[in-house]
């Protein structure tokens, strides 16, 4: 591990340029005190002050094989003295090489692949795939749920991101199941899924099922609070969208690429989608890329067909390289069992040891190292510690005690994740729980309970 090299005069300037020059996202600018960060390495990031951290967020849910992996940014290097950009319209080794590992772990009947710059444009160009394949318009997509920051992506985002933003036209909205806060007055995860079941038909329905283009599902809920689908659930999905002529589009990026214990989230359970969009874990972000997995019917669409969509920086080699030692390393290292292991004897067991210690932690969800802790002020009554689209002063107690305590976290209303990098070893794992136990003793003061 690297020891970082204090040098506040350096951080004082970095910082001082990113306060007078960058615009930063879903912030208001005044206010922002960024965290200055020198350099990482695995599961750590360090700031100039010296000060080390335990990266319990991914950053966004993405540095999966962790920071500065070695073969990741040998990679790059290699492709950059090879062939640093070169047009869509031109093949490349390296492009080719990525969608091959790609497709490869895809199931079958899923040959190709449209590479984009993140998850934002890889689900607007599944959308346009499933509209133009079907010859229909509406979107349907869940209440809970983030899709990106794009026209029809941030339109079919459930949450508040999306209410200043919809300018995009045909997307329907619907509860999908969450069993600890059911809108369906479910008391099992069986019952949540059928009567979810129920009440998706029901909008199928009434909106018209020849006016259905697609249903987009994050496979497993990520930003909206980590929402593990019960039993039956996507198999029913699956089932509707044959019966009505429906295109499934499963958001795998943020779940997929080892987050919850397997190459893409969907494979927890016994139904396939028609279009995969990904991005985040299938390089760590260490190069922009996303795209869309596309099954071989919705492929066949556009053989005579323009598909009148592109990218300057479609499948840009030195992202496409990334993608392939991202993969290749992560075979190698056993990456993904790592994830699977780590979320079933330590996080998991860890969590639950947690909630029953700290009456603020309502409940615990999660697979893999991709885990959410729903906070409450009291849990007869589940009120959450954050109100829908906001904050609080017990979050905030939170987010400071933790990085007071050297650990980084992803925050969202009421909800604390629980994101390492899929390499995460036991003794990190078990670090991290530790400052919980610490944060949470203090956050426990806000229980009302």
């Amino acid at each position: 591990m690297v020891q970082p090299t204090p040098d506040p005069e350096r951080g004082a300037a970095v910082y001082a340029a990113d306060r007078a020059h960058v615009f930063h996202s879903w912030s208001a600018q005044k206010a922002l005190k960024p965290l200055v960060v020198a350099g990482a390495e695995g599961c750590y990031v360090w700031d100039y002050d010296g000060n080390r951290y335990l990266d319990f967020s991914s950053q966004l849910v993405n540095t999966n094989i962790g920071h500065q992996h070695p073969k990741v940014i040998a990679a790059i290097a290699e492709q950059a003295g090879k062939l640093a950009t070169i047009a869509p319209q031109h093949a490349n080794e390296a492009r080719g090489q990525a969608a091959e590992r790609i497709t490869a772990l895809a199931p079958d009947g899923m040959n190709k692949v449209f590479f984009t710059n993140g998850g934002a444009d890889a689900n607007e160009n599944a959308i346009r795939m499933a509209r133009l394949h079907t010859g229909r318009d509406k979107v349907l997509s869940f209440y809970r749920s983030y899709h990106g920051n794009t026209g029809s992506a941030i339109n079919s985002t459930g949450d508040p991101r999306r209410w200043p933003n919809e300018y995009a036209t045909g997307h329907v909205h619907f509860f999908g199941p969450y069993l600890y806060r059911s809108a369906f007055w479910a008391s099992t995860p069986e019952e949540e899924s059928r009567r979810a079941l129920e009440h998706l038909e029901q909008v199928i329905t009434f909106e018209g099922p020849n006016s259905i283009a697609a249903i987009m599902i994050e496979t497993i809920v990520g930003t909206a609070g980590v929402l593990v689908p019960p039993p039956g659930y996507l198999e029913g999905v699956r089932k509707l969208c044959d019966k009505y002529g429906i295109v499934w589009i499963a958001d795998e990026v943020m779940c997929g690429f080892g987050r919850t214990g397997s190459w893409f989230a969907f494979e927890h359970y016994g139904a396939t989608p028609d279009l995969i969009t990904f991005a985040k874990g299938a390089n760590s972000g260490y190069v922009p890329v996303g795209g869309v997995v596309i099954s071989d019917e919705i492929a066949a669409t556009f053989d005579e067909r323009v598909f009148p969509g592109g990218l300057t920086y479609s499948g840009h080699p030195l992202a496409a390289a990334s993608i392939v030692a991202t993969i290749d390393a992560m075979r190698e290292e056993g990456v993904v069992d790592n994830a699977a292991r780590i979320g079933a004897d330590v996080l998991g067991p860890g969590l639950a040891d947690l909630a029953s210690r700290h009456p603020v932690i309502g409940e615990v969800r999660g697979l893999g190292v991709f885990w959410a802790l729903d906070l409450v002020s009291n849990r007869e009554t589940r009120e959450m510690l954050a109100p829908y689209g906001g904050s609080s002063e017990a979050m905030g107690t939170l987010t400071a005690q933790a990085k007071a305590h050297g650990l980084l976290t992803f925050t969202n209303y009421n909800r604390l994740h629980v994101v390492p990098p899929c390499t995460v070893t036991e003794a990190e794992a078990k670090e991290g729980l530790a400052i919980l136990d610490e944060v949470f003793t203090a956050v426990d003061a806000y229980y009302q309970g």
